[in-house]
């Protein structure tokens, strides 16, 4: 009898435009309608935010079929500041591989834990917790992207996998990002939307970013250690392997190891300090970091004594690995700007919020959470969702008997689903230069996704319960 074939997920860029088709057809059913936006200064900043109770309807607004094809291209437009910073990180990471220093120097790191056996238990850890401040304090995301070229091979170096060498700087962020006590693209802007003091709730938020992190780190060393006993466990073996991640610990088989190596990391560990340096003190974003970036794959193609042509060469061969994750980052984009152009978003949250407003208290955050996590789908910048959803969630928690302060947790704690969005720019982005397929890493990170989900139902219930208020 002949054997049934597995099934197999489609390509991750066909199910993007499936879901792109899926919100087209939605957007024709669903009645158009917006509310009105005013001004709002936020943290220094004027922002354009909804104001609660002006929400009208409008004539609907239909759009035709060629918008299926109009609004990927112009989610190249949307995104267009991601896409490019994906490109020079691709680009300059080819040179980098090409001048040998990174292979080097995670060489050197292997061998030191290959003498060091006892040490190597507390590289998981130690990294995540770091990694897991940097998203609690300053909200990092699109800044873990370039972690992640440094960290899969040496995760590969310790007897672990790609994913590993994701999880750490990646999930780490991730984690912090969705418990922050400090954010200030959501705690920040939620609270300051929402009239509270700044940053008040601290010593809550602080246990929680701690527990969720030690969930985070926890799943990964399970997971790190079942790897080590047994390699073809993990769902990118065969692709760690065909794509040679693999960098070896024997003496005999160095990489070089001269001085344009030492000075090309010495490069890139000034250019990483000058990248928190910029985000924290001068408010660097997309752009700066990719000249950032694109000067130090220039500087150490130079240092090694690599040809321009060579060097033009393989930043054109790394930009072209990761043109996949562009166009998937472009389909992500497209929906969105469906909705927009449909004029339906409003409407989709005018619709939960009266589904809120009619629930039992105890349930009232709960809805209020799934609900960001709905529009988290769409709206990925924790800003942009805050400027949409917070000036009616806020008035909308008073009527129902639940704090704005419990209001603003739930908000910031559904990006606990970031890391498996298919719609979200910096999940391609972290995926897309890491080469992993969106479905080994959806299915990996699922039964940690669960877990978190159900702990940030279990932290709404004593904010619920004891009215938790501003400080």
């Amino acid at each position: 009898m002949k054997k049934k074939p597995a099934f197999k997920l489609p390509h991750t860029l066909v199910l993007i435009y499936i879901l792109v088709i899926a919100v087209y057809v939605l957007s024709l059913l669903v009645p158009s309608g917006e509310y009105q936006r005013a001004e709002k200064t936020v943290q220094g900043q004027t922002r354009l935010v909804t104001m609660p109770g002006t929400y009208h309807n409008l004539d609907k607004k239909s759009l035709g079929p060629e918008w299926l094809l109009i609004a990927p291209i112009r989610g190249f437009q949307d995104g267009a500041l991601i896409i490019f910073l994906i490109f020079i990180f691709g680009g300059v990471f080819s040179i980098l591989g090409k001048t040998g220093a990174i292979e080097s120097g995670i060489q050197r790191l292997a061998q030191f834990f290959s003498r060091n056996p006892k040490s190597k238990k507390f590289v998981i850890p130690v990294l995540m917790v770091v990694f897991s401040l940097a998203g609690g304090i300053y909200g990092m995301a699109e800044e873990s992207i370039p972690f992640v070229l440094i960290f899969i091979p040496l995760a590969i170096s310790l007897g672990y996998d790609s994913i590993v060498g994701v999880a750490i700087p990646f999930l780490g962020s991730a984690v912090g990002f969705a418990a922050a006590f400090f954010n200030p693209f959501t705690v920040g802007i939620a609270q300051g939307l929402s009239d509270l003091p700044l940053y008040s709730g601290l010593p809550y938020r602080l246990i929680l970013w701690a527990i969720g992190t030690v969930f985070a780190i926890v799943f990964v060393m399970l997971y790190a250690g079942k790897i080590t006993k047994d390699p073809t466990k993990s769902p990118v073996y065969e692709i760690d392997r065909a794509r040679g991640y693999a960098p070896s610990v024997d003496s005999s088989k160095n990489a070089p190891w001269g001085a344009a190596q030492k000075i090309i990391l010495l490069v890139l560990g000034l250019g990483i300090a000058l990248l928190i340096y910029g985000i924290l003190a001068k408010g660097w974003y997309m752009e700066e970091i990719a000249a950032l970036f694109l000067g130090i794959g220039l500087i150490s193609g130079f240092i090694a004594r690599i040809p321009p042509s060579e060097i033009a060469v393989s930043f054109i061969a790394g930009a072209k690995d990761v043109m996949n994750v562009t166009l998937i980052i472009a389909g992500g984009r497209a929906i969105l700007i469906i909705l927009h152009e449909a004029v339906v978003l409003d409407t989709v949250l005018q619709f939960t919020a009266g589904v809120i407003s009619v629930v039992p208290d105890l349930i009232t955050a709960h809805m209020m959470f799934f609900t960001q996590g709905i529009i988290n789908f769409f709206i990925h910048s924790g800003t942009a969702q805050a400027a949409l959803t917070m000036p009616i969630m806020a008035p909308l928690s008073d009527l129902v008997g639940i704090t704005r302060q419990t209001t603003v947790l739930a908000f910031q704690l559904c990006e606990v689903i970031n890391p498996i969005l298919p719609t979200s720019a910096v999940t391609m982005g972290v995926l897309g230069v890491a080469k992993i397929p969106w479905e080994k890493w959806a299915k990996w990170f699922v039964p940690l996704m669960i877990v978190l989900i159900v702990f940030s139902l279990i932290a709404l219930i004593p904010p619920v319960l004891t009215h938790w208020g501003p400080f």
